[in-house]
């Protein structure tokens, strides 16, 4: 059979999981397919046909600009100047979620935010799982996208970065979010307003758009037919009197959610939103929010003996995400607020007014450190994590808390945030390193 690909020359810009997902994709569609990854050594190059060329180190310009297709990583900009020749040239570029949108037959759930979307991803499939539907979740959180499409799915349910976005323009989803705008990525982006408009595609096309009722910011720029909020005392999704409401309807008490804190609340009225609007029964959604117990590394307690609360959120990997944490937080000694890595040019003074309160102490480290410990007097700046836990552990008193939530990406000194939380949860348990 004909299709969109055939004789066309492919080039697949980054190696890794989605790379070869890509190379996968394209095995059947009699195209010439060949590798470009900028890094010397790409994880993944040993799992590469050897009949497909690689070209590692650098852009290889010819290659580019010789291409009817290039399909981009997310992790290279397209204000990179060998794309942008490629663009000028008349080369259509793309991501794996583009490819993913043109073959997808099954309804698409479509998140994005700053903070909180791996969560309410994972709970929306959660939801319709429960619910008795074949559903497959993956994107910026699990498998890649294009995997997806070996699998017999009644609906897809995507995490959505914003770098993903740039280069999607066929997704219509069926119900769409953008949970929240806050600073991330300013490497990246010239300004917040270039990163929101990044994730305010993911409306484009949407049968029912949810907007977060509490932020102004993801709102859609034009009008659109079926618009839902959720927010706390108003909208169509909202928490109110402790419960979590779907119109008038009570859907739950918020105490009988196995997830707790507020931000959690607000990650259940998207989910709840998202899955009503894809028409997941509503037994489903019960199921799941009673039973749903979170992320790994996402405001997670490690079990200890001391008396003490250990709590891991190294996913907080932006400021953001660490002001969700420290929000509406009870803690009835000393927190303990562990910070540190790589901000991504983030402006961080936001964290201030919360931080600055005589109960909570900072213990900064990694590359951003001495810019984070400079947001209080009463901050402690050390080189590693494991330094912290060791200045912090001589402290310590039941009723404490020592909470990992570092506003910063891992990269400076961990290969991945999931390491950094594993490292932490293991100095928490007292392992030696």
């Amino acid at each position: 059979m004909q299709n969109q690909y055939q004789g066309k020359t492919i080039t697949i810009i980054g190696l890794g999981t989605t790379g070869l997902s890509c190379v996968d994709f394209f095995a059947d569609k009699n195209a010439t397919v060949r590798v470009i990854d900028t890094r010397a050594n790409p994880a993944g190059a040993d799992k590469l046909p050897s009949d497909i060329a690689l070209h590692t180190g650098s852009l290889k310009l010819d290659w580019l600009l010789s291409s009817d297709l290039i399909v981009i990583s997310p992790g290279i900009a397209l204000a990179t100047p060998e794309i942008q020749q490629a663009i000028h040239q008349g080369v259509e570029v793309v991501g794996d979620i583009e490819l993913f949108c043109r073959e997808a037959k099954a309804p698409i759930i479509a998140i994005t935010g700053s903070n909180g979307k791996s969560t309410v991803t994972s709970l929306t499939t959660e939801m319709a799982k429960q619910a008795g539907i074949k559903v497959g979740m993956g994107g910026n959180i699990g498998v890649p996208a294009l995997s997806l499409l070996k699998g017999d799915y009644e609906l897809y349910v995507l995490e959505l970065s914003s770098f993903q976005l740039e280069t999607t323009y066929s997704l219509k989803a069926k119900s769409a979010t953008v949970l929240n705008v806050s600073e991330d990525h300013m490497d990246r982006y010239d300004s917040i307003e270039d990163y929101r408009q990044a994730k305010l595609k993911i409306y484009q096309n949407a049968e029912y758009v949810i907007v977060n009722g509490e932020d102004p910011q993801t709102l859609p720029e034009q009008a659109v037919s079926c618009l839902f909020k959720f927010a706390e005392n108003s909208g169509e999704y909202r928490l109110e009197n402790g419960g979590l409401y779907s119109g008038d309807e009570l859907i739950l008490p918020s105490q009988e959610m196995l997830l707790k804190g507020r931000h959690n609340e607000m990650n259940a009225l998207a989910a709840i939103a998202l899955a009503e609007k894809a028409g997941v029964a509503r037994s489903g959604i019960i199921q799941a929010l009673k039973t749903y117990s979170g992320l790994d590394h996402r405001f997670q307690p490690v079990p200890t003996t001391d008396g003490v609360r250990w709590i891991n959120d190294s996913k907080a990997t932006n400021v953001g995400s660490t002001v969700a944490a420290l929000n509406g937080l009870k803690v009835e000694g000393t927190l303990y607020l562990l910070l540190g890595g790589d901000g991504k040019g983030a402006d961080f003074s936001e964290l201030k007014p919360l931080i600055n309160q005589e109960h909570i102490c900072c213990y900064c480290f990694g590359r951003d450190g001495k810019q984070l410990a400079e947001l209080t007097t009463n901050s402690v700046l050390v080189e590693t994590m494991q330094q912290a836990v060791e200045a912090i552990r001589p402290l310590l008193k039941a009723g404490d808390m020592v909470l990992l939530s570092p506003a910063c990406a891992s990269l400076d000194q961990f290969p991945n945030f999931e390491v950094r939380g594993k490292q932490f949860a293991e100095l928490a348990q007292g392992v030696a390193h």
